[in-house]
């Protein structure tokens, strides 16, 4: 390998490292919502203003990843009230609703602001759990979105859905 062809190469795996941002802890909300992710999460997008939206892939290390992008996405929207808090939940999962496929999920999640359901994407199954809170002025959703069989197998759907859990527990604080 030539010196210029090396020093290039080189320069384009430190380009892309730097350009691959991996999450650990997160703050939103002008510092007033905080959270971590695993580090094998990536940061993919970042919306700021009203509403506020982080999203992270989820590696999946199988083959049918090539076709599929397992995410997480954390939104913080400011409302006035309970009341608004409602009709944003209400608003998100009309949204849900009109997704080709859409099923609720028949396991019950254990509280009023988790919802479970499956749907389509591109003519592939997703399972996706969302997450709801009213703090500080700020509706916060924690979407989690996994393609329902992946060739990585459970194993990685644990630790996918593991991982969701572990954010929505930092949250919850």
């Amino acid at each position: 390998m030539t010196v210029r062809r090396h020093m290039v190469v080189t320069a384009l795996l430190a380009l892309a490292s730097i350009a691959v941002a991996h999450a650990d802890d997160v703050s939103m909300a002008s510092g007033s919502v905080h959270f971590s992710t695993p580090s094998s999460w990536v940061g993919i997008m970042q919306v700021d203003g009203d509403p506020e939206v982080r999203v992270f892939q989820v590696p999946d290390p199988s083959p049918s990843a090539a076709n599929t992008l397992a995410r997480v996405s954390v939104t913080v929207k400011q409302v006035a009230s309970v009341q608004d808090f409602n009709d944003y939940v209400s608003s998100t999962l009309g949204k849900a609703k009109n997704l080709k496929n859409y099923q609720p999920a028949e396991q019950a999640m254990g509280d009023q602001n988790t919802f479970a359901y499956t749907a389509e994407e591109s003519g592939t199954p997703y399972t996706y759990v969302e997450r709801y809170w009213f703090r500080n002025g700020h509706a916060i959703q924690l979407r989690c979105a996994r393609p329902s069989a992946s060739q990585a197998g459970q194993s990685w759907a644990a630790t996918f859905d593991k991982g969701c859990k572990d954010v929505a527990a930092t949250l919850n604080t």
